[in-house]
């Protein structure tokens, strides 16, 4: 039987775990109110299978396309998985992501939104949803605006009738995460919402310091990934 440390991933989970709730317990928080979501793009399935096997349930993906290659066998074969997608969504894929996904991380425009409301009422499901916030405004990367974030979500609400959970961001690699995170747990706050995504594997104590509820962690729990997609 596999034990929980019995492979490198199983070893650099517990780590993480480890860190998680050293953060909460900093941060006076209880470990429970932090997702992990062990983000397995580009990692094949048996590397995958190695991270369920110790104990992981909640996973990120990017892509709908290698969602869709590698997730419907892994969740036959493992009832209970969760699958979310973190990385941009194309308006026509909105149909299989709500087929493959139990969350969507990067609702950032009207069109999406409105592909969104009318497969959710076609299909009767919807998925936990974020809002993705461009918190450094950097013009290559997805994401609403910091000043327009109040005014698009209340648009999902109403215009669209979509049932926004939280708000994610992605800060700016060569930027102290700090600011950012505080930026968007400020937004989360006046609008109400109870779901923070931010913090990957370099900076996830810091926002979980910052009261992040998901923590989107990869290379520190699959090691550094063989290609640059």
């Amino acid at each position: 039987m596999q034990t929980l440390t019995s492979t490198p991933a199983a070893t650099r989970l517990a780590a993480v775990r480890r860190e998680i709730e050293d953060a909460c317990r900093a941060a006076g928080r209880d470990p429970a109110t932090v997702t992990l979501v062990a983000i397995a793009k580009t990692f094949p399935a048996a590397a995958i299978a190695d991270v369920i096997a110790a104990g992981q349930t909640v996973f990120g993906e990017n892509r709908v396309q290698e969602a869709k290659a590698k997730w419907p066998a892994l969740k036959e074969r493992h009832p209970g998985l969760q699958l979310h997608l973190v990385g941009p969504l194309q308006s026509n894929k909105v149909k299989e992501a709500l087929t493959l996904f139990e969350a969507i991380h990067s609702v950032d425009r009207p069109s999406l939104c409105a592909a969104l409301a009318k497969a959710v009422a076609k299909h009767g499901r919807q998925p936990q949803l974020f809002v993705e916030v461009n918190t450094a405004a950097e013009p290559q990367k997805a994401g609403v605006l910091p000043e327009q974030a109040d005014a698009f979500l209340a648009r999902c609400r109403g215009e669209y009738g979509l049932r926004i959970e939280g708000l994610m961001c992605i800060p700016p690699f060569d930027d102290p995460p700090a600011p950012h995170f505080a930026l968007l747990a400020k937004i989360v706050q006046r609008n109400g919402l109870p779901f923070l995504s931010m913090g990957m594997s370099a900076d996830f104590p810091r926002a979980i310091e910052f009261g992040a509820t998901h923590v989107r962690v990869g290379t520190a729990i699959f090691g550094e990934r063989k290609t640059n997609q």
